[in-house]
């Protein structure tokens, strides 16, 4: 019961296939009594190798001439951040004793995906990092993204690869089979004689939950480790953490002891407007070739990003598939349609990128409240709903079905993932509290990719549209 990994950008076969027939074509009405004495045109071979398409590609002027400004981790020069001129100056002015050769604060950066948390932080980890080199500072900034890292001790092993790359070392543990104990010791020998001072960049610091079994998330042992090193003998060097996340509410979930050893300055990241995105890429618009943007095409993929938490990094992605889809087409400008096409494979990309691998269940609650929210006007569908068109579905394909709660907390810890968002609401003493849910891409792309699972798609689609608007005839 897998989920099928093409997203169907895959380029189309079909020219291949041509010239093979023509290949066949050719041999099979070649004279088997022909002359010795061949023609140059009858020795030259009339399919094209691979060497010969890829060369020719490479010859082509395209329309992208600078792709590193289409990727949304690249860290852009200062006068192309727009709309974050506040927390530029919070960051920098923190960060800067650092230039000192002092201990900069502790920061937690928090905001919805795409708002500029990161792309800040490197900027200005940057350019004090070449202000250091010339004070003969040793400077140096420790990123690592969480969302992958599973434990704490996953997590401290790749701090030290981090700080070793950074300096030019070898860590000199091994990944598995040593106690988290002596990864944080080489982690420390690392940094002493290397650095004076380091700033760790703990990116989606939130999603490094670690073992259940434990009384806090391993982001919170994480955080307390760091900082208590920070302040005692363990750590010789200068040492700050910038905490980044989605999740603003991630700070409740960190134990006393981190909370009052990490104390953090916060600095928040609200959603980009339309306009700001328009400006974000109108500042990158020089990636491409001059006239091969359309006039229509920028306010339309700012205003697609817009729609989904005004997320940045959306905008460029659209950009850069728009460009590459015209590219393929051999087209010379990139035009609306483009912008569109792109939407559809960025959005589509997306969820199936998340869906691959969360379990059934949690496929078949979301599932159930996207069909819910596909059919109402708002886009949003209340719990009570989404649970009842749950066990339509589980029932349908005979799978094993949750109470009402676990739905309902199935479908909080997708919110991890930027897929749906929810608020509480209430519609009177007699109706009782429920969540609402809303989704940050369309409910029907969401349908869509799902049903790429075999057991999704055995359900028929008219009979939970059936079930789906009887539930919400029965909400009015």
């Amino acid at each position: 019961m897998g989920i099928d990994d093409s997203d169907g950008s895959s380029p189309d076969p079909e020219s291949l296939d041509d010239s093979t027939q023509t290949d066949l074509s050719t041999e099979s009405s070649a004279s088997e009594g022909a002359s010795d004495t061949a023609t140059d045109e009858d020795s030259e071979s009339p399919s094209q190798s691979i060497e010969d398409m890829l060369l020719e590609f490479d010859e082509q002027d395209g329309l992208i001439r600078d792709r590193s400004l289409l990727d949304p981790n690249y860290v852009v020069e200062e006068d192309r951040i727009v709309g974050r001129d506040e927390q530029l100056q919070e960051v920098t002015k923190m960060l800067r004793v650092a230039l000192g050769d002092n201990r900069p604060p502790n920061l937690f950066l928090y905001g919805p995906s795409g708002t500029g948390k990161s792309l800040i932080t490197k900027a200005v980890c940057k350019n004090i990092s070449r202000i250091c080199d010339s004070r003969d500072i040793q400077f140096g900034t420790v990123e690592v993204n969480c969302q992958d890292l599973d434990t704490l001790g996953v997590a401290v092993y790749e701090l030290a690869q981090q700080a070793a790359d950074e300096a030019g070392v070898d860590v000199e543990v091994p990944k598995h089979g040593v106690a988290t104990k002596e990864k944080w010791d080489e982690l420390y020998r690392i940094i002493n004689e290397n650095f004076d001072s380091v700033v760790f960049v703990l990116d989606e610091l939130d999603m490094l939950v670690g073992r259940r079994d434990k009384q806090d998330p391993a982001f919170s042992r994480l955080l307390y480790q760091l900082s208590r090193a920070g302040a005692s003998d363990d750590l010789t060097a200068y040492i700050s953490v910038v905490a980044i996340s989605n999740d603003t509410k991630m700070m409740e979930a960190v134990g006393s002891r981190a909370l009052s050893s990490f104390t953090p300055e916060d600095v928040h990241f609200d959603d980009y407007d339309a306009n700001q995105l328009q400006s974000i890429l109108r500042r990158r618009q020089d990636a491409f070739h001059d006239g091969v943007v359309r006039e229509e095409v920028i306010p339309l993929a700012a205003a697609f990003a817009a729609q989904t938490h005004g997320d940045a990094r959306k905008a460029i992605d659209l950009m850069r598939v728009a460009g590459e889809l015209a590219e393929r087409e051999g087209d010379q400008e990139i035009r609306e349609k483009h912008v569109r096409m792109a939407q559809d494979k960025v959005e589509k990309n997306r969820v199936l990128e998340v869906v691959r691998g969360i379990s059934t269940q949690k496929k078949l609650c979301l599932y159930a409240t996207a069909s819910v929210a596909a059919q109402t006007d708002g886009g949003t569908a209340r719990s009570t709903t989404g649970y009842q068109v749950y066990q339509y579905l589980t029932e349908s394909i005979d799978a094993d079905q949750y109470h009402q709660e676990t739905y309902v907390n199935k479908m909080k810890e997708l919110t991890t993932y930027s897929l749906v968002d929810f608020e509480r609401r209430s519609h009177g003493p007699s109706s009782g509290m429920f969540l609402e849910f809303q989704f940050g891409e369309r409910p029907e792309t969401i349908l869509e990719t799902l049903r790429e699972d075999s057991r999704i798609e055995m359900v028929s689609t008219d009979e939970v549209k059936s079930v789906v608007k009887a539930q919400v005839r029965n909400e009015a």
